[in-house]
């Protein structure tokens, strides 16, 4: 079916699911929200261990979400134009916050690594504050542009920013797996214990929402859960959230007590895939409150 046929398929139908993102082009923009989070966990978790491969990985994986989402733009200058409404917009709050990542990650990472030392301690240490400054931005301000949007009730939730904010440092905890297996290095002990614990906050978030958008009354919310857990996204959500996103995960920790860099490596893969898949299908799952509320039968 054609773009054509597909909305005017979507206009006679009383529940009209969102399709600018996350179908044919638009799945660039949750790829480019994917890598952006993961850059911005990555980055904050590899200030606080001190893993200097973590932040070279954050910084270019920051820099391909922002490449992703230009290319879904289609003209770079639509983002300068959106770059002025940072009062009022969180996109426009979401591109300031990627250009100071960049900006500062790129100076701080470029001085750091050429270890200059004297008066240029203090650029590094005001990069590294902007950077910093960039990656909680960009860590917290999905959640709210979703949740800004009213006009699709299952994303109008106030856990939905929290939920994005989890999957940003699960994310980053799934990375910094990946990173110490391929460097050969033991990864942190706690890093397995924060990951579990975004885990169960992330489970946590997901049955409160799912649940509150149940019992709202709203049914535009009730058709989207439906969606989710029984209808035409059932399968991205239990073979990609909750089969590869949680379970396989789940299932590599209690194979190993001591926890392999392969071992390790999977469960950062997995985990990061099963992320991608929850993005996936919550922005997917939008759908519009109808224009004419249907007649009750």
């Amino acid at each position: 079916m054609n773009r054509y046929d597909q909305l005017i398929t979507d206009l006679g139908s009383d529940y009209r699911p969102q399709r600018e993102w996350g179908e044919g082009r638009g799945l660039l923009l949750v790829i480019g929200h994917f890598l952006v989070g993961v850059a911005g966990g990555t980055w904050l978790l590899s200030s606080i261990y001190g893993i200097t491969a973590g932040l070279v990985v954050a910084y270019l994986l920051g820099g391909l979400g922002g490449i992703t989402h230009l290319m879904f733009l289609g003209h770079p200058e639509v983002a300068f134009k959106m770059m002025r409404n940072v009062r009022t917009s969180w996109v426009s709050r979401g591109f300031v916050g990627l250009s100071l990542f960049l900006l500062g990650g790129g100076v701080y990472l470029a001085l750091m690594l050429a270890s200059l030392g004297g008066p240029w301690r203090a650029i590094e240490l005001l990069a590294q504050i902007v950077a910093m400054l960039g990656a909680l931005t960009v860590i917290g301000y999905m959640g709210f542009c979703y949740t800004a949007s009213k006009a699709i009730p299952y994303w109008h939730s106030p856990l939905h920013p929290a939920l994005y904010i989890a999957y940003a440092v699960r994310g980053g905890v799934a990375a910094l797996l990946v990173i110490s297996a391929a460097t050969g290095t033991t990864a942190n002990a706690s890093l397995l214990q924060l990951w579990i614990a975004m885990s169960v906050l992330i489970t946590l978030f997901f049955v409160f929402e799912t649940q509150g958008a149940w019992t709202s009354g709203n049914i535009a919310a009730r058709w989207s859960v439906r969606d989710v857990l029984s209808g035409r996204l059932a399968i991205s959500f239990y073979g990609g959230t909750l089969a590869m996103g949680l379970i396989v995960p789940v299932l590599l920790l209690v194979s190993s007590a001591e926890h392999p860099p392969v071992i390790m490596a999977l469960i950062g893969i997995a985990s990061a895939a099963g992320d991608f898949f929850m993005k996936l299908t919550t922005v997917k799952a939008g759908v519009y409150l109808p224009l004419v509320l249907p007649s009750r039968r």
